[in-house]
């Protein structure tokens, strides 16, 4: 068994705003590495832990600068990957041969009522993002790039916003879901008792080590593949229109349309950063 871990920072308990993570740094890593410790030591204290091969860690939080090399201490079979920028940006390294993706820290959608510090790929640059018309938060982005390689996600933890986007229908109600905290607004968050969080990691953990492979569901998208940005502004479309076969739709809006996923993936990521060079 293989497993892949992708780490983001506004889902992990005892954060509630990106001052916080300016003002006192130290901190928010010392909760991040506390979080993905705690589900490692689950997984590595598990009757199952024996048949796992590798467990492979995407520090994927701005610059992937957030978790200690430390980590890896923990056991032989942990790797890290860590900076940026990067290929595939929160999914770098995700190889066929992976059984499970478990996305740790997570947040909700851009736009999402009482969601801790939502926002999908930029809060300062993309107002709405949705694929195939249905909105897109991160978790949903990351786990259709996994679902393109044939790796079902298995496990998420986050606030209580992204567990309600996630357990739904059209998104993936079969994950094991770590509940974090509960937002009282975008930078305000009530974050549940650290034992009361490493019982629900245990309990997920079991859940989803106990799930074979081929019961995973994968999350994907039918062909064509439309993707639908609309910026903050129009100055960012100007930017992203840069790149080639980029539709205008308004001002502010965008498409862009594939057969591949994975080029899709790579796009998103491209035209955010082509945004970020608009002169406001």
């Amino acid at each position: 068994m293989k497993l892949y871990l992708s780490l983001d920072m506004e889902g992990m308990p005892g954060t509630f705003n990106w001052e916080h993570e300016k003002a006192d740094r130290a901190s928010v890593k010392r909760y991040y590495r506390a979080h993905v410790g705690n589900v490692l030591n689950a997984v590595l204290a598990h009757p199952l832990s024996t048949e796992i091969k590798e467990i492979r860690i995407a520090d994927s939080h701005s610059a992937g600068d957030n978790l200690d090399y430390e980590i890896t201490h923990l056991d032989e079979r942990i790797s890290l990957i860590s900076g940026a920028p990067r290929p595939l940006y929160m999914m770098p390294a995700l190889e066929p041969d992976f059984d499970q993706v478990w996305l740790l820290g997570y947040h909700a959608s851009t736009g999402t009522l009482r969601a801790n510090m939502d926002h999908s790929y930029s809060n300062s640059r993309i107002h709405k993002i949705r694929i195939n018309g249905q909105p897109m938060s991160e978790a949903l982005i990351n786990a259709a790039y996994a679902g393109h390689l044939g790796v079902g996600v298995n496990l998420v933890s986050g606030d209580s916003a992204l567990a309600a986007e996630l357990t739904v229908k059209d998104a993936m109600p079969w994950i094991n879901y770590i509940c974090t905290k509960r937002a009282m607004g975008k930078f305000s968050a009530l974050s549940y008792s650290a034992l009361a969080i490493q019982k629900s990691i245990e309990q997920a953990v079991d859940r989803a080590l106990n799930t074979p492979q081929e019961q995973i569901p994968l999350f994907t998208f039918p062909k064509p593949i439309r993707l639908f940005i609309e910026f903050q502004s129009t100055a960012m479309a100007d930017q992203a229109c840069l790149m080639p076969y980029v539709k205008r739709l308004d001002g502010r809006c965008v498409e862009y349309v594939d057969d591949d996923y994975a080029v899709i993936f790579e796009a998103i990521m491209a035209l955010v950063t082509l945004a970020s060079t608009a002169n406001l």
